[in-house]
C-alpha cells in the first residue's frame, strides 16, 4: 500500500509541476543595486492571469531553485500560494552562487546616517524598485518570506522597508547568535554547527560541506581535541566567522550590534513569525523577534505561530517528527489555514483577517490553540517541580536540611556525554540524525554517571504546560566554570503504545545550556569559586505541551552535550577558543535539593 501511495504522490506531483511549467514563464535577471553589484534573480510569472499580481519575494544564500523552482511551487513551502497566484521572486544574495559581490555572514545593518552603504535592507529595496518598474502585471505589492538565513533577510527587510513591501513572514530566522540561536546559546559554542556551518558558507562561493574523514563525527571531534586546533590544523584562518568566533569569545559590541532586535523599534509592516517547538537551530530567534516587536506594536500587526516542527519543518509533510506523531498534518494545516490567508489578505484584499495573535499547536493533545498573547498571562498558575532525594521530582516543597542534600556526577571532557545517538553523522547530508535530534529517546544517556534524572509519580491527570519554562539550579563544583543542561522529558507510560518502541520513551519537550562564567553578565565572563553553591537560572524558554494522564515528567542535568556543545575546560580561561589541553579538566558537579537550597522547574500550569 505505501508503494502504491507513493507512486500514486510522485505522478500527482509530477502532473502538477507540469501544469506549473505550462502556466508559468520563468525568468533569469541580474539585478543591480544602488552601488552597481548585480544579483542573480529567478523571476516566475504566470503567462496569462485574469489580475495584476502582488510580488513574493525569498533572498537567500543556499541558491536560488533553478531547475527545481516548479517541484518548490507543486509540493513545497510555496504549494498553497501557487494556487493563490504571486509572481515568484527568489535571490541570490551578494557573493553567493551567481551574485556578484562579496559574502558577509550575517551582515550588520547599515549606519542610517551613510547615504551611500549598503546592507541587506538596501537590496531589498532595490529589488522591490526593479521589480515595480521592470516586470508586467502586478498590483505594486510585495510580500517577502524565508526560513532560516532567509527568514533573517526578511527581518532586515523590515527594518527600512520598501513602500511596496506590504507585508512579510520571517519563519525560524536568528535574532541573536550568541545568546540563543545558531552559533551559541547563552554563551556555550555551538561547536559542531558552528564549525560545519561556516565551513559550508565559506570555504567556496556555493556550499561546501566539510570533509571528515570519520563516519562518525563525535569521534572526529573528540580527537581533535582543544578547539584550537581547527585553525591550526584546518581553517588556517581562511573561515572569516571561525576567526569572529575565536576573536570574540563574549557578548561584546561586535555581537551585540550583529542581533537584530535592538533594531526593531517598530512594527513597519505586518509580519507573521514562525516558530518549531523541535528547531534544532533557531527556535529563540522567531519568539524572540515577536517578543521584541510586541512592544511597538500598536496597530495589532504582529502575530506568531507555531507547531511541532523542526528546522523549517512547516515546509514539507508533518504528519510525524521521527517517531513523534502528531494525528494530523500541522505542516499543511499552517500553509493552508494560516500563511496564505495572510499573504491573500495583505496582498491582495482577499478574504478576512481571522488570525489569532497566536496559534500555537499543543504536542502531547495534538490539538492547535488561539491566544491573544503569547506567552499567555490568564488562566496560567506557576508551580515548581522540586528535586528530592532518590530521584524523586514532585511539586512538594523540600523539607530535607542538611549538607548532604545534593546528587553529585563527576564530568569529564575527556568523555563528554553526546547530544544525540551515536553515530553522530555529519550535520549536513540526506542520512543526518541533525534534524531530528530534538524527539531521539532520550533513554540513550539515561542513568549514565555523568548524567542526573528526577522523576514524577505516574501523573493521575493530564499536566498541561503552556507559557515560559525556568529552571533553577543551586549547585557548585570543584573546577571553577562548568556548564549546566536541563532537559524536561516526557516519559511515555512502559506499556500499550502502539509501537513497541514507544513504551517508556523519553521524548524532550525543552532543553537549554547555561555557560556558568556568564551566569551574571555576558559581556564580562567571572569564574566560579570552587565548591561555593550557586544560584543558576536557566531559561528553558516557552512551550505548549500536555504531559498525559498515565505518562511521568522528567527533569535531566548534564554537563556536556557533545559535539553540538564544546567541552567547557571546568577550568577558567579568558577565552576558551585558545584554550590548550591541560586546562580541560575533570570536576565534580554537586547539585542540591534541600530546603534551603531547592533546585526546581518552574512550569506555567494551565
Amino acid at each position: 500500500m505505501r508503494i502504491i501511495f507513493s507512486s500514486v504522490l510522485l505522478a500527482t506531483t509530477l502532473a502538477a509541476q507540469s501544469d506549473l511549467a505550462d502556466r508559468y514563464a520563468q525568468t533569469d535577471v541580474m539585478i543591480p543595486m544602488r552601488d552597481g553589484t548585480r544579483l542573480h534573480t529567478e523571476i516566475y510569472a504566470p503567462k496569462q492571469s485574469g489580475e495584476r499580481l502582488p510580488f513574493l519575494i525569498t533572498r537567500t544564500p543556499y541558491g536560488t531553485p533553478g531547475s527545481k523552482g516548479f517541484q518548490l511551487m507543486a509540493a513545497g513551502s510555496h504549494e498553497e500560494l501557487a494556487r493563490e497566484g504571486y509572481i515568484f521572486v527568489f535571490q541570490d544574495i551578494r557573493g553567493r552562487y551567481k551574485s556578484d559581490g562579496t559574502f558577509v555572514m550575517m551582515r550588520k545593518p547599515r549606519d542610517p546616517r551613510d547615504t551611500k552603504a549598503i546592507d541587506e535592507s538596501t537590496d531589498a529595496y532595490d529589488t522591490i524598485e526593479w521589480l515595480l518598474k521592470n516586470v508586467p502585471n502586478h498590483n505594486g505589492r510585495a510580500g517577502m518570506f524565508g526560513i532560516s538565513y532567509p527568514g533573517w533577510l526578511t527581518v532586515m527587510a523590515m527594518i527600512d522597508p520598501h513602500p511596496a513591501l506590504k507585508a512579510v513572514s520571517e519563519q525560524a530566522s536568528p535574532a541573536d547568535m550568541y545568546l540563543g540561536d545558531d552559533f551559541h546559546h547563552n554563551g556555550a559554542f555551538r561547536l559542531s554547527y558552528g564549525l560545519e556551518y561556516s565551513s559550508r558558507m565559506e570555504t567556496t562561493k556555493e556550499s561546501s560541506a566539510f570533509d571528515f574523514d570519520r563516519f562518525d563525527t563525535f569521534d572526529w571531534y573528540v580527537r581533535l581535541g582543544p578547539i584550537a586546533n581547527f585553525n591550526k590544523l584546518y581553517a588556517h584562518g581562511k573561515l572569516p566567522t571561525w576567526n569572529d568566533y575565536v576573536e570574540h569569545p563574549n557578548y561584546d559590541e561586535f555581537w551585540q550590534r550583529q542581533a537584530v532586535t535592538p533594531y526593531l523599534k517598530r512594527v513597519t509592516v505586518p509580519n507573521l513569525n514562525v516558530a518549531g517547538w523541535f528547531d534544532q537551530e533557531d527556535f529563540y530567534g522567531p519568539l524572540k523577534i515577536y517578543e521584541t516587536l510586541e512592544k511597538f506594536d500598536e496597530q495589532h500587526r504582529n502575530y506568531i505561530a507555531v507547531g511541532p516542527w523542526n528546522h523549517g519543518g512547516w515546509a514539507r509533510d508533518g504528519h510525524a517528527l521521527g517517531k513523534i506523531e502528531f494525528g494530523s498534518d500541522p505542516s499543511k494545516y499552517f500553509r493552508e489555514k494560516i500563511q496564505a490567508p495572510w499573504f491573500a489578505y495583505w496582498l491582495k484584499d482577499r478574504g478576512k483577517l481571522e488570525l489569532p495573535e497566536a496559534v500555537t499547536f499543543q504536542t502531547g493533545s495534538n490539538q492547535w490553540e488561539n491566544y491573544d498573547a503569547w506567552p499567555p498571562q490568564k488562566g496560567i498558575e506557576r508551580r515548581k517541580l522540586y528535586f528530592h532525594a532518590d530521584g524523586v521530582l514532585s511539586f512538594d516543597t523540600p523539607r530535607a536540611e542538611g549538607a548532604s542534600e545534593f546528587d553529585s556526577y563527576v564530568s569529564d571532557p575527556a568523555h563528554p556525554v553526546p547530544y544525540r545517538h551515536r553515530p553522530i553523522e555529519a550535520t549536513y547530508g540526506g542520512a543526518s540524525g541533525w534534524p531530528r535530534w530534538l524527539v531521539e529517546d532520550q533513554r540513550f544517556v539515561h542513568e549514565r554517571p555523568d548524567v542526573l534524572s528526577w522523576e514524577t509519580e505516574t501523573l493521575q491527570k493530564d499536566l498541561v504546560v503552556t507559557g515560559g519554562i525556568v529552571a533553577h539550579l543551586f549547585a557548585s563544583t570543584t573546577g571553577s566554570d562548568a556548564d549546566w543542561i536541563v532537559k524536561l522529558i516526557d516519559v511515555y507510560p512502559e506499556k500499550g503504545q502502539k509501537d513497541p518502541e514507544m513504551n517508556g520513551y523519553q521524548l524532550m519537550i525543552a532543553d537549554e545550556v547555561l555557560r556558568s562564567r556568564f551566569r551574571n553578565s555576558f559581556e564580562k565572563p567571572e569564574p566560579l569559586k570552587p565548591d561555593e553553591i550557586t544560584a543558576f537560572t536557566i531559561d528553558l524558554h516557552t512551550n505548549n505541551h500536555a504531559f498525559l494522564a498515565g505518562h511521568r515528567v522528567m527533569v535531566q542535568v548534564q554537563s556536556t552535550w557533545f559535539p553540538v556543545i564544546d567541552r567547557n575546560p571546568q577550568k577558567f580561561v579568558s577565552n576558551i577558543f585558545l584554550a590548550q589541553a591541560a586546562d580541560y579538566q575533570k570536576a565534580t558537579h554537586r547539585v542540591f535539593r534541600s530546603k534551603t537550597h531547592p533546585s526546581n522547574v518552574l512550569l506555567p500550569v494551565k
